[in-house]
């Protein structure tokens, strides 16, 4: 009975993420009412109220689950290690393309861009925290050079994703990859 209620519980929350998702792609978040997503979802207030308090609440929990993600990704790879840096890349990439339609509707220019901050944030203290000593700038160049390459970074993959990812995750991989600030 238990994993019965788990299911349900789960197939809920899938379908409240994707009308949300589904909305965003249309209007702004402040604008979209419990009632619009109930209505998209096939589900009723109250089911809703069950798990999430407003539209914003229900935004959040899907970026909190993407970030932890994104942090499970990152702390796999030693990132001095080329190799090992390039797989971490391509794993995200394909992680973004597994996840197009959220990723998408997250990072589009018609979106809140906390999200973008947060993914930014996240990128920056690991690199950070794993930059190699043996560059020869100072910890405040390397934390611009960081911002630097994150920034780009983040701009490939929106362009990448505007573009319905017409590379592979390799090739954006690779050329993210390549871009190193010497």
């Amino acid at each position: 009975m238990n994993k019965k209620l788990d299911r349900r519980k789960k197939y809920t929350r899938m379908v409240l993420k994707d009308s949300l998702i589904s909305l965003l792609q249309t209007k702004q978040l402040a604008t979209i009412t419990v009632k619009e997503i109930c209505k998209s979802a096939d589900i009723n207030r109250t089911t809703f109220y069950t798990h999430y308090k407003d539209p914003f609440d229900l935004l959040e929990k899907i970026e909190e689950e993407i970030i932890a993600d994104l942090n499970t990704y990152l702390n796999q790879y030693n990132i001095e290690q080329e190799e090992e840096s390039l797989q971490m890349t391509e794993r995200l990439l394909a992680y973004i393309a597994s996840k197009y339609n959220i990723c998408q509707t997250l990072l589009n220019e018609n979106g809140d861009h906390s999200f973008e901050q947060r993914v930014m944030d996240v990128a920056r203290t690991f690199l950070i925290n794993n930059w190699t000593d043996n560059n020869e700038m100072g910890t405040d160049v390397s934390e611009y050079a960081g911002t630097f390459l994150i920034g780009g970074s983040i701009y490939v993959i929106k362009q990448w994703l505007a573009n319905n990812m017409d590379q592979s995750p390799e090739q954006i991989a690779r050329l993210i990859n390549s871009a190193k600030i010497r």
